[in-house]
């Protein structure tokens, strides 16, 4: 199945060099894993009296009654009208119209197949497929339709043609070059069928039904496959990896918890909470996913954590992906700390070089018991003397290869909690992250209310301004955001100076004040203009997308979200995250033009139905597919080429069931009927990682 696609009747080198580069195929396997992105049914007719605009594609046969060519030079076509005992169709033709025209008799009975379209409530197919009708010919089955590129078809290697080397491929295929890979008993109990009828049943199937077993059987195998690879690390990682123990909950943790906690914790942090001290204590390395929707805690369940390390004699750090974040969550933990001996220190790269010395210099020693900050933890010379819990925040801004740099500071690799506030669908997280624990924070703190959200249209903006004016008046603050699309940034730019300059004829000063951020600002200023707002010297923050991630102003309880149509939804709810942090009723106001498309409108009525991250994020799956999704593009596992994450929940959900089954029983793979799968996953270690995946 390697033999390069050269070698194959019907190809040759140039057609060979033309699909390498447009379609990737380089093998007979590649060929064969080019598969159709549907068929079509050749066993029926359909009337011509019968055909609505609901068909897609059809075919009909009848008698030729009359043709004709028309027009000059480029507009030239071809006109034929086919009959049957039920009507007339117009067939046309803009290209190949002399071959077509030798073809084509008055008067003969013709086969034609197309996609159906019609003119002033006239059937018509344009550039038909016809051939003679033969009354003794058996019936097409199934025809598959391959995906192809215009420069291919120029050269004769359009979809059938594409359609006719795979069956030349098939008929040298035999059933030992396509081994089963799937354990017997999961082919009996999944009631799937065999390997080798698979491939041929998804390219050229019988009937209907062998396509859809083929289909289901194949994106099983996808899916499966993909399960057992991730079931394997995490139970190579629940059985092999070493771990420093934490073994008891000592003095800080206690004191913390008794007697500093800013609120009792919700039922969501207390579980997670009981898993990372299990996982801690367990003598192997704990790797945590913490998924916490916005404004769920969890930079106490982090502190506490972190807590728990320092009372076992060993250090933590905290990794942010941007500065701003790294300098709130080391305000934020220092006021915290304010009543605990524990000594914590940030590291950014913007720190003065004297007092890195000093950082570098203490950590070493092991003075410093907690450190925070941003990539700058991962550099070389960053060394702890021991280092035991690190906590990346917002993980899918960093790369694995960055997260892994973390682990080798300490001889035995620190317990790993990864943070996220951008929920991921368990479907999505269960395959891209199927190697971490996972843990869920559904849960908002004591006293947080939900976020009033409310769509509004551009003419009711006075009434929106007149609602802001009263949030200030009892002394709230408010963020208006624009957006920002990298590929108009020039636009974006005069959308937000044009904004802020409405803003300040709303609201003029010296009775209120108002901040702006966005991209082209030196940092300095953009960090002033912030810091402004979060102190309350400011009453309004006019900014772009900048703010999207973990800015903290308890008293901002209006967020106006610009154009609001332009945003995706996992976006939106991030961006609506940033009010509602104090105790006062926030708001969100979703302010747009009139003319919506209808994903758009869907988008808003979502955001103002729930407040619910986890909701929003299957919404965002249903709506957007797997591929957009943050934190899946850097994930290898989601390589799909034939199972949609969404449409597929309950074959992936089989998928799954029994791949856990299976590596529970037996992790190594060495019962001899696991044999074929475990030959299998070692043929594709080239291509994917069989061990360590994050």
């Amino acid at each position: 199945m390697a033999n390069p696609i050269e070698y194959l009747k019907g190809v040759g080198p140039q057609k060979a060099d033309l699909l390498k580069k447009e379609l990737g195929i380089f093998t007979f396997n590649d060929l064969l894993h080019h598969f159709p992105y549907r068929h079509v049914d050749k066993t029926r007719f359909s009337a011509i009296i019968d055909l609505t605009p609901a068909n897609e594609y059809v075919q009909v046969r009848g008698i030729l009654t009359y043709k004709e060519t028309t027009g000059e030079k480029q507009g030239r076509r071809l006109l034929a009208y086919l009959r049957d005992e039920t009507g007339t169709i117009e067939l046309t033709w803009f290209k190949g119209l002399t071959w077509v025209d030798k073809l084509l008799r008055e008067g003969e009975r013709y086969t034609a197949f197309g996609r159906l379209t019609f003119f002033l409530g006239k059937p018509q197919l344009t550039h038909p497929e016809i051939e003679a009708f033969n009354p003794n010919a058996v019936p097409n089955t199934l025809e598959p339709v391959y995906s192809t590129t215009e420069k291919l078809k120029a050269r004769g290697l359009g979809g059938r043609p594409i359609g006719k080397l795979v069956q030349a491929l098939l008929e040298l295929v035999r059933p030992s070059d396509l081994p089963e890979n799937l354990p017997e008993p999961i082919l009996r109990k999944g009631v799937l069928m065999g390997r080798y009828e698979a491939y041929r049943g998804i390219h050229f199937p019988r009937n209907p039904r062998e396509c859809s077993l083929a289909l289901r059987r194949l994106k099983f195998e996808e899916l499966f496959l993909a399960q057992v690879r991730l079931a394997r690390v995490r139970s190579e990682r629940h059985r092999l990896s070493r771990g420093v123990i934490f073994n008891e909950v000592g003095e800080l943790f206690n004191t913390f918890y008794k007697e500093h906690l800013p609120f009792s914790l919700t039922g969501a942090q207390k579980r997670v909470l009981k898993e990372v001290r299990t996982d801690t204590a367990s003598g192997h390395q704990m790797n945590r996913l913490l998924q916490g929707d916005v404004g769920s805690g969890k930079t106490i369940v982090a502190l506490l954590a972190m807590l728990l390390a320092v009372d076992n004699g060993y250090q933590a750090c905290l990794m942010a992906p941007t500065e701003i974040l790294a300098q709130q969550h080391y305000r934020g933990l220092s006021d915290l700390l304010s009543a605990l001996p524990v000594p914590i220190r940030i590291l950014t790269g913007s720190t003065k070089t004297a007092e890195r010395k000093e950082i570098l210099r203490q950590l070493l020693a092991g003075d410093i018991r907690i450190l925070v900050g941003t990539h700058a933890l991962i550099e070389e010379v960053v060394q702890f003397r021991n280092l035991g819990l690190a906590i990346v925040d917002e993980q899918h801004r960093f790369g694995v290869a960055q997260r892994a740099r973390l682990w080798k500071k300490a001889p035995i690799p620190p317990h790993v909690l990864v943070m996220t506030a951008t929920p991921i669908p368990r479907t999505l997280a269960m395959t891209a992250y199927g190697d971490l624990d996972c843990s869920v924070m559904d849960e908002l703190p004591p006293g947080r209310q939900p976020v009033l959200t409310v769509h509004r249209l551009d003419d009711q903006r006075s009434r929106v301004m007149e609602f802001i004016r009263g949030e200030i008046d009892k002394g709230r603050q408010v963020y208006v955001i624009f957006p920002l699309i990298e590929e108009s940034e020039k636009l974006d730019y005069e959308d937000l100076m044009k904004g802020y300059e409405n803003i300040k004829a709303y609201f003029p000063e010296p009775r209120y004040w108002i901040s702006m951020v966005h991209g082209r600002q030196a940092p300095d200023v953009k960090e002033t203009n912030m810091q402004r707002f979060v102190k309350g010297e400011t009453h309004i923050m006019v900014s772009t997308t900048v703010i999207e991630v973990g800015v903290n102003v308890p008293n901002a309880s209006v967020m106006v979200i610009e154009s609001a149509e332009k945003f995706g939804l996992s976006q939106l709810h991030q961006l609506r995250g940033r009010v509602g942090r104090g105790a006062e009723k926030s708001y969100c106001v979703l302010m747009t033009g009139p003319k919506l498309s209808n994903d758009a409108r869907e988008r808003l009525r979502i955001m103002c139905a729930t407040n619910s991250g986890f909701e929003i994020a299957e919404k965002d799956l249903e709506l957007r597919g797997p591929g957009e999704i943050e934190g899946t593009r850097q994930s290898g596992t989601l390589n799909l080429k034939l199972a949609d994450l969404v449409k597929d929940k309950a074959i992936l959900d089989a998928a799954r069931a029994f791949a856990e089954a299976l590596i529970e029983t037996d992790p190594e793979l060495e019962a001899e009927e696991q044999q074929p799968l475990k030959h299998y996953l070692m043929s594709l270690q080239g291509k994917t990682p069989w061990s360590r995946i994050s």
